[in-house]
């Protein structure tokens, strides 16, 4: 049976990509990722390609020449036979949305984020929630509050979260904040609660090894930089809860960080590394923090988006060619807990995680318990070669050696 490849236009990194998609199989796998220029985007789940026709030509070419089947139409434009990369749309500016805005759908958008706020529901919560509804507000604008019906609803899921290619993540944080909005609204003919959220899709977490760990650490120069990776490794922290630590909260005699509201409004006590504290001690005498343990300019919190940047150069610095997020780091710490042997129950509080099937995910990806099986060829080949009266050990060539 032939293998099918399907190549789709992909915009990323705000550049023109080609998608390569198949159903997998590992000969083919390793085919695509011998064509030269192949990368592995972590964000989309797919490898791709950059985008030119000569780069199309020969990708098209190189996949035809492996014997596998290549389905590109959705590169073409069935008008005029162009290929065409369509970029994802940029939502509009929360601004002029609002400006849009009758003196009543602002007052109800006003009334909604208290309603949200009463419902003791986080900031972050409360302003993606706020942002779908400030949209669905200015997309139906010109109808009148008391004749919105449940259909407006659904159109409005097909003509802005669909065509604008949401994210699965934000199309389940609409139907939520929709939800809200049936309670808030209270109208007859107004509920979305027989909407339901899409599947969320389950992806296995990227991991890095110990080595790979110290690796990045020691390539990363910068004394706060250092810091900051440590602890988002040896704390197992979210991003929110690193930049949001204060030196209050750090018990150096007893070894732990104390973090304060984490995701759920969850305190929660973890372990500080004793091999990191020497590092912690100098930089605190050298930057002198007065309230954040990591502070930005003028002692605010350091900013998410710049612990990013300079852990994306530490990566290349340190030679590591996965996508590496400050999660990933987390994600390595509760692997390589599982991996040494520490109860699932335990990692699950150190996580701060409300459910254990949340944990458990990364059963999945440790490599200890796996390592201890046994592959059947090699019991099949070993008990062969007992089997066989002589020293001399049974090859699957079909010689034997001593």
């Amino acid at each position: 049976m032939t293998l099918v490849v399907t190549l789709r236009p992909l915009n990323h990194k705000q550049a023109q990509h080609i998608a390569i998609g198949f159903t997998y199989n590992e000969a083919l796998k390793t085919y695509v990722k011998g064509f030269s220029g192949v990368r592995w985007s972590a964000t989309h789940k797919t490898f791709y390609v950059g985008y030119s026709k000569g780069i199309l030509h020969q990708l098209f070419e190189y996949l035809r020449a492996g014997g596998y089947y290549v389905d590109y139409s959705a590169l073409k434009d069935s008008a005029n036979n162009k290929v065409i990369i369509e970029p994802k749309p940029k939502p509009p500016n929360k601004y002029d949305l609002h400006k849009a805005l009758t003196k009543e759908q602002r007052a109800d958008l006003k009334g909604f984020i208290d309603y949200l706020k009463g419902k003791r529901l986080s900031e972050q919560t409360i302003s993606v929630y706020g942002y779908f509804i400030l949209r669905f507000l200015y997309y139906t604008r010109d109808i009148a509050r008391e004749t919105l019906e449940t259909k407006h609803i659904a159109l409005y899921m097909s003509d802005v979260i669909a065509k604008e290619r949401y994210s699965i993540s934000s199309h389940r944080q609409c139907v939520s904040a929709f939800k809200y909005l049936t309670a808030f609204y209270g109208l007859p003919g107004f509920d979305a609660s027989t909407f339901e959220r899409p599947k969320k899709s389950k992806y296995l977490p990227s991991v890095l090894s110990e080595i790979e760990i110290i690796r990045l650490i020691q390539a990363t120069k910068n004394l706060k930089h250092r810091v900051i990776i440590g602890l988002l490794y040896s704390g197992g922290l979210r991003i929110g809860e690193l930049l949001g630590l204060k030196l209050a909260d750090m018990d150096f005699e007893r070894n732990q960080l104390f973090v304060r509201q984490g995701k759920g409004r969850k305190d929660r006590v973890v372990t500080m590394s004793t091999v990191i504290k020497p590092m912690l001690h100098n930089y605190i005498t050298t930057y002198q923090p007065k309230l954040f343990v990591v502070e930005g300019r003028n002692g605010n919190a350091y900013s998410a988006a710049s612990v990013r940047q300079f852990l994306k150069r530490s990566c290349k610095l340190a030679g590591i060619k996965k996508t590496v997020t400050p999660h990933t780091l987390r994600h390595s710490y509760a692997t390589h807990m599982l991996e040494h042997g520490v109860d699932l129950r335990y990692i699950q509080e150190l996580l701060g995680h409300a459910k254990p099937e949340t944990t458990m995910v990364y059963t999945h990806v440790a490599k200890k318990q796996f390592l201890q099986i046994q592959n059947p060829l090699d019991v099949a080949v070993a008990h062969a070669t007992k089997s066989v009266k002589s020293n001399k050990k049974v090859l699957l060539s079909g010689n034997k050696t001593d």
